[in-house]
């Protein structure tokens, strides 16, 4: 059967998709180079700081890439960064044809490729599978966007809508399955986050484990308004991956020394009525390099990210399971509001079965920068 165009690019998207992860904070890219209906060259950006993806295609197709068409799932680069940019190369190769996924948000692209590639004689075309290539980077979108980091709010409930039972028992909700998936998300994320109130009540230790291969470490974010938590708990083991723990700008200075030299890394932000300023704190760890949050916290935690507006993605584990009880815990905590008019709307993107609990993935429908 020949294949169409869509069929090249979903291989690009897929080969992208392959590195996700690894790129922050740079976006995942995949590119396919064909001619005369033949692959000639597939390449992807493994990580930062390497090749992009249009470099490896290029190297695999050498002379064949003359005439040929390319598919790219994002704009090429037009800016040097840590390397020469990629609209040139392109330009050079002597590729008749540029089907584009999507244009880059960041403002040194932001078209600048497309319009020297056309400039060039170049026939180019963008759009193909878009929606599809700017969820596989809404991560880089959102950073382009906003400069702070994209929060994605994960939390596992039994079906009457209970994160633990009353007096705070909650290992385990779901199955082995639906823990596996999450600690693969953990593999692709900067940064974890949770409440001093789960390190009191879990001691967690918030790494990566995959059961045939090493993950990576997310930077394990604790909110800790008075530093409560313990010298020996496990996020304080900085040896198994780095820990920041935030805090009041009014702290006590002996708390801060106790665990800077334990290898803590201590930010200090200033407090609202809700509690700790979490758009501050955003914007702090973004500076440092943390480009995505998964907020594993409580219901506090919870709460407080969704009465700031700063939540982006909401990822929902479900279990078959009913636990009733009207002191039993909910994902969401923290002040009450009036009328159902005021809540967060949020779209179902997608529901997908993972061992017996179900996991549904929404996003606001108002889009939060």
């Amino acid at each position: 059967m020949m294949k169409t165009d869509s069929d090249y690019m979903q291989l690009a998207l897929e080969l992208a998709a392959s590195a996700k992860g690894n790129t922050n904070p740079n976006p995942c890219v995949g590119a396919v180079l064909v001619k005369d209906g033949v692959i000639v060259g597939t390449g992807l950006h493994r990580k930062a700081g390497e090749p992009h993806a249009e470099v490896h295609a290029f190297n695999m197709a050498g002379e064949h890439a003359k005439g040929a068409t390319l598919y790219v799932t994002l704009e090429p680069c037009s800016h040097y960064g840590k390397t020469p940019p990629c609209a040139n190369l392109v330009k050079e190769s002597g590729v008749s044809r540029v089907v584009v996924a999507t244009m880059d948000p960041n403002p040194s692209v932001a078209g600048r490729g497309i319009s020297l590639l056309r400039a060039a004689g170049i026939e180019v075309e963008v759009g193909l599978l878009e929606q599809e290539a700017r969820k596989l980077n809404e991560r880089f979108i959102h950073n382009m966007v906003a400069n702070r980091p994209f929060v994605i709010s994960k939390f596992a409930m039994t079906m009457d809508g209970k994160i633990a039972t009353h007096n705070g028992h909650s290992k385990w909700i779901t199955s082995e399955e639906a823990r596996l998936q999450v600690h693969k998300l953990r593999h692709e994320m900067d940064g974890i986050l949770v409440g001093v109130g789960t390190v009191l009540a879990d001691n967690p230790s918030l790494t990566t484990r995959l059961p045939h291969r090493e993950g990576e470490n997310p930077i394990r974010i604790i909110l800790d308004s008075e530093l409560k938590t313990p010298l020996n708990a496990n996020v304080v083991n900085t040896a198994v991956a780095q820990t920041i723990i935030v805090t009041s700008d009014e702290v006590d200075e002996a708390k801060v020394n106790r665990l800077t030299e334990k290898g803590v890394q201590i930010l200090t932000v200033s407090k609202t009525e809700q509690g700790l300023n979490l758009e501050e704190m955003l914007d702090e760890l973004y500076e440092i390099g943390i480009t995505d949050i998964l907020v594993e916290g409580g219901a506090e935690v919870n709460g407080s990210f969704l009465r700031a507006g700063l939540i982006n993605k909401v990822l929902v584990f479900m279990a078959p399971k009913l636990i009733g009880g009207r002191n039993s815990k909910t994902p969401f905590a923290g002040m009450n509001i009036d009328s159902i008019e005021d809540g967060l709307q949020l779209e179902f993107d997608s529901i997908e079965q993972v061992g017996p609990d179900l996991c549904i993935t929404a996003y606001p429908a108002v889009e939060i920068v």
